[in-house]
């Protein structure tokens, strides 16, 4: 059954000065404050789980993933053909793939997709 064409889900909304992480329906039309501070939400994705509020180093790698243009998706649109992308949830798993990408002298946002940061991503369109 295919999970994300059968209802109109909400995207995940995050406010990262804030820690703390909204589901709202997309809206391109308007900007989504946060009600704490008024500073605009960053989208985080359909399949985003937000590290605890008190968590400040999972904070820090959520905003250095957003940071880069990345959000925490991975599904095709039905959402039954694939897996969710891989983020890292870790300072140690962030530390890992800054190091692969300035080694390799590659994009931060590509690495940090990376399973393993030292082996490429599998272009595998099915994937």
């Amino acid at each position: 059954m295919c999970l994300y064409a059968a209802a109109r889900y909400k995207l995940h909304y995050v406010c990262v000065s804030c820690r703390i992480g909204f589901k709202r329906h997309a809206d391109p039309q308007r900007e989504q404050p946060c009600p704490g501070c008024a500073r605009p939400l960053a989208c985080a994705g359909r399949d985003f789980a937000a590290p605890p509020r008190r968590d400040a180093a999972g904070w820090s790698v959520v905003a250095a993933v957003l940071g880069e243009g990345l959000r925490y998706e991975g599904r095709s649109v039905c959402g039954c053909t694939r897996e969710p992308r891989y983020r890292p949830r870790t300072r140690a798993q962030l530390r890992a793939r800054r190091d692969a990408a300035a080694r390799e002298g590659l994009p931060l946002s590509e690495v940090l997709s990376r399973p393993d940061p030292s082996t490429p991503v599998d272009d595998d369109p099915r994937r």
